[in-house]
């Protein structure tokens, strides 16, 4: 065995092994646990989870808007009761194209979950909004949020690339309609790949945000994301934990 007189390989076997737990930690760190954070999406068809007790907003979906319908497609069993938390009622919208009976019948459901004993916060539109069609989008969350009760708020979901595509006017227009948008990091049940290269343009938005995040899913915070005078904190969409 060749003695090791310069005591040189100790200390890089040690320089690596702490390069490595780092490397660790950094990957551990990136998976998003829903213990760590205080607000929440539930969905239709996810079971309610421990982090659920220290809430301090939860976005329940109440219902959908779908193309060539002219009612709400509930996505409950039943109104609600959240004692623990404030409440945002959320309708997944796959259409501007409101009639008047619409408008009541999201007008009667939030009446109903506020009369049941939640606090309400608002309404939330989650709505995949193009980002040349924010314009338009802006027209028609103005027309809703004058028919909401007082003391309602308006939010809404938002696409990543609205902050580094959209357009200075349509993203101010926005801004006068609207109290808050979560930007959702991931599509579907997946984290969308590069998402730190849009979060890089957030200055470009003048609108409280927070940031959508998927239970389990990968995020990295940008180093200048808390020093943004807009940013609210985070959202974390829930999950029905794996069989």
């Amino acid at each position: 065995m060749r003695k090791n007189i310069s005591g040189k390989t100790p200390l890089r076997a040690l320089l690596l092994l702490l390069i490595g737990a780092a490397s660790i930690a950094r990957a551990q760190s990136s998976v998003v646990q829903a213990s760590r954070y205080d607000a929440f999406w539930l969905w239709a068809g996810v079971v309610p989870q421990p982090a659920l007790a220290h809430a301090r907003t939860v976005y329940l979906l109440d219902a959908e808007v779908r193309p060539g319908k002219s009612a709400l497609i509930s996505q409950r069993p039943a109104v609600p009761h959240v004692r623990y938390a404030e409440v945002w009622m959320v309708v997944r919208v796959e259409t501007l194209d409101w009639s008047p009976g619409l408008y009541t019948q999201v007008l009667s459901d939030l009446a109903r979950w506020r009369q049941a004993g939640n606090r309400i916060a608002g309404l939330q539109i989650d709505f995949d909004a193009h980002t040349r069609h924010l314009e338009s989008y802006a027209i028609f969350l103005r027309d809703l949020r004058r028919r909401l009760p007082a003391g309602c708020r308006l939010g809404i979901t938002g696409l990543l690339d609205w902050s580094s595509q959209g357009d200075p006017q349509d993203l101010d227009a926005l801004a006068g309609a609207v109290d808050e948008v979560v930007l959702q990091i991931y599509q579907g049940r997946h984290v969308i790949p590069g998402y730190e290269r849009y979060l890089i343009r957030l200055d470009r938005l003048k609108i409280p945000f927070r940031i959508g995040l998927l239970e389990g899913g990968e995020w990295q915070q940008p180093e200048n994301l808390a020093a943004n005078p807009y940013f609210r904190g985070f959202v974390v969409f829930l999950q029905n934990p794996p069989r």
